[in-house]
């Protein structure tokens, strides 16, 4: 099988690591095989034992090889927005000499891209990406691909994405350790923001909470730009830590209460719901209520909430137009986005792909991530060829992914389908039959134009 047609997202979560591979037919994505293994070596999103990362990343990928079929050689890997900065650059570049024209090459396309990247950063930090936003040949602007116009100068504008060496050093190192070469690194609200969103909601505004087991990150996409991030050192781990605390139960215990019988909202429980919990030097379980247990959980998640619509609120973004995107493990429990309204208005939702094996939240990220590759432009991947010469991506193996003869059938078999918003929540092992969709109240050109000159300051 041709490697142009295989991608495999790699998502290192601080609870889990997602390995998916998709396969590109006819240009439709297909999912064909996931691998699923708990974390190690990682805090708060971060890795910080590589040699553990190392082993669970290979499990994973090991996992998703059998259920696919494949041979992984390569994988894209979503990267954390932690102490993410980014900033808009221009470059340009005389593509004639003695004022002579002429024809616009892929070369001319590296060359302004390398002038755009002579930027000054801190030497703690490395280039992520680069997102053009426009081309100029010889004055006239709005140009997406400037490939075999001619011209005399050639002009680009777009956003620069750094981020510290350390994150990136030690992610590289713990897929090479692994065995497996880097395909391409994306930031992870990039991916699920240029791909699990529509075009209306990316070029008006739509803010994105991505409820993860170490940490919550809060994005803007707006522009269709990653226009704003911010992570909150507290997830769905912190959770688990409060049941432990409040309940004497053993950690493992604790996760095991939070998806089997935990609610976002105490509201929603049904207080004589009694719960079997296995307490720290007792012989017998306790008995605790539902209500009790979701007056734990609600508590640790209204501080998430309130911490991000702070953030918000304070650069004015909490009435855009596309409203809220919850994704994530998190965005799995129930009453989840009832608890979200209360403090980001009504217009909240929950992004749930529709192929079969993958609806949960907290494949998002890994099933963004081979997406947002499949749909790269020529002009992307003249940029990312670039971003490459500077180090950031490791050059993959020259071996391309093959078929491999199947030694058993195939577990797991999914087909693809257009994605939709759950509004109605359910974690993994509680998952609802029925599940209704909420349609967005449609928003007004006029909300969305006062927006994006509100945001073009955000870079000031």
């Amino acid at each position: 099988m041709d490697n142009s047609e295989v991608y495999v997202g790699l998502d290192i979560g601080t609870t889990s690591i997602k390995a998916m591979v998709c396969e590109n037919v006819k240009g439709q994505l297909k999912v064909i095989g996931v691998g699923v293994v708990p974390s190690a070596g990682l805090n708060r999103g971060v890795i910080v034992d590589i040699d553990k990362t190392a082993r669970a990343v290979s499990q994973a990928i090991k996992q998703a090889e059998e259920k696919s079929n494949i041979d992984i050689k390569n994988v894209v890997v979503g990267l954390p927005a932690n102490y993410l900065q980014m900033q808009r650059v221009h470059g340009s570049i005389t593509i004639a000499s003695q004022g002579q024209s002429r024809e616009i090459t892929d070369r001319d396309v590296i060359d302004v891209a390398k002038e755009t990247l002579t930027q000054s950063i801190s030497p703690e930090m490395a280039v992520l990406d680069l997102i053009p936003t426009e081309f100029t040949v010889d004055g006239f602007d709005g140009i997406k691909d400037p490939r075999g116009m001619v011209g005399v100068r050639l002009e680009m504008k777009g956003t620069l994405y750094t981020g510290p060496k350390t994150i990136i050093h030690n992610t590289k190192k713990a897929i090479q350790q692994a065995g497996y070469g880097i395909r391409d690194f994306v930031i992870a609200p990039i991916a699920t923001g240029f791909t699990l969103l529509n075009d209306g909601e990316q070029d008006f505004g739509t803010v994105m909470i991505d409820l993860g087991g170490g940490q919550t990150t809060t994005s803007i996409i707006h522009d269709h730009q990653l226009k704003y991030t911010f992570v909150d050192p507290e997830g769905g781990q912190y959770v688990t830590k409060d049941i432990s605390t409040v309940l004497n139960t053993s950690l493992r215990n604790a996760e095991q209460l939070k998806l089997d019988h935990g609610y976002a909202m105490a509201s929603l429980t049904k207080p004589d719901a009694q719960i079997d919990v296995p307490v720290v030097g007792e012989n017998t379980p306790q008995q605790f209520s539902e209500e009790y247990l979701a007056e734990i959980i609600e508590a640790r998640v209204r501080q998430i909430f309130q911490r991000s619509r702070q953030r918000l609120q304070a650069i004015h973004a909490l009435r855009l137009p596309g409203g809220v995107v919850l994704v994530g493990g998190g965005a799995s429990m129930p009453g989840i986005v009832q608890l979200a309204q209360q403090y980001f208005k009504e217009s909240v939702s929950v992004y749930q792909s529709d192929q079969m094996g993958v609806r949960y939240p907290r494949y998002s990220l890994a099933l963004a991530l081979t997406m947002y590759e499949s749909q790269l432009s020529d002009v992307d991947r003249l940029i990312k060829q670039t971003l490459r010469q500077t180090d950031l991506i490791s050059s993959p193996h020259e071996t391309k992914a093959t078929s491999r003869p199947a030694q058993q059938p195939r577990q797991e078999q999914w087909t693809s389908a257009p994605a939709r918003r759950e509004t109605t929540n359910h974690n993994e092992q509680r998952a609802a039959e029925k599940k209704p969709t909420r349609a967005k109240k449609n928003k007004s050109h006029s909300l969305g134009n006062r927006f994006k000159s509100m945001f073009n300051n955000l870079f000031d």
